[in-house]
């Protein structure tokens, strides 16, 4: 076994020495280290080495994994349901991390303190009409799905180009969304400081936000490795995982926009 992985005699892959988890633990030490800093007016240049230390280290890790199922072809059967069910945990552990904020925000709405009033939305908040940029983005992420699941349908079928058209525009709808939140936020009546609101308001849709910009990095990734011809109808659990990944961004904006965009508003 230690001479090498490459001649499989079972069904499972022992991982070989990587020196990626420790650099990338030290990468993002750095990164929230920088962001302490920058927070307390300190300097910005410590975050920004973190964040360029954390992508460098990400894209060499995600490469060796992606050589291990490409190149050495490690990734058997029985490794995938494994991968399938650490994406599955992965993704339950964002539903908690959202679960949080609707947490704050509910609990804010239904028992609005007196220091706001008692009433929810506070009444010197100009909330956002529901139905204005918010649902033409809701609109853009269901399509986004819809194209995301067009993808997966094609390399099922082993029509590659399809799969790498379908992409081309999940990606796109998932870069126009981010501009029309970025916009959104540029001309919001309310700061992230000014009360319980605001706070919770820009923490649920901010970070739902940030969930998009790795869900379209993680999409674009996947449409390289399409062109590349890395995706079989019998192994793509890289796509699964954005697709997977893709959909429960989509369902989160589906709460955020019924709860907080048009219920709270």
């Amino acid at each position: 076994m230690s001479a090498g992985h490459d001649e499989v005699k079972h069904p499972y892959h022992l991982v070989d020495p990587s020196p990626w988890p420790l650099i990338t633990a030290f990468a993002a030490g750095l990164m929230f280290t920088g962001l302490v800093m920058m927070m307390h007016d300190y300097t910005n240049y410590v975050l920004y080495a973190g964040i360029v230390a954390v992508v460098i280290c990400a894209a060499a890790w995600w490469r060796d994994v992606v050589n291990e199922a490409v190149v050495r072809d490690l990734h058997t059967p029985v490794v995938r349901i494994g991968l399938r069910y650490g994406m599955v945990l992965f993704i339950a552990s964002e539903v908690m991390f959202f679960v949080a904020f609707f947490w704050a925000y509910f609990n804010a709405a239904f028992y609005p303190p007196d220091v706001i009033g008692g009433v929810w939305p506070p009444a010197d908040v100009v909330t956002f009409d529901a139905f204005d940029l918010p649902f033409l983005n809701t609109l853009i992420l269901l399509l986004s799905g819809c194209t995301v699941t067009w993808a997966h349908h094609a390399i099922i079928k082993k029509e590659q180009k399809q799969a790498v058209n379908a992409l081309i525009i999940t990606v796109a709808l998932g870069l126009i969304f981010t501009s029309l939140q970025a916009f959104e936020y540029s001309h919001a009546a309310f700061g992230f400081t000014d009360g319980i609101y605001s706070s919770t308001f820009y923490m649920a849709t901010g970070f739902h936000g940030f969930h998009v910009i790795i869900g379209t990095i993680f999409l674009f990734v996947c449409l390289i490795r399409t062109k590349k011809g890395h995706f079989t109808p019998e192994a793509h659990v890289g796509f699964e995982a954005a697709a997977w990944y893709w959909h429960f961004v989509d369902v989160v904006w589906l709460f955020l926009f019924v709860a907080v965009y048009w219920w709270g508003g």
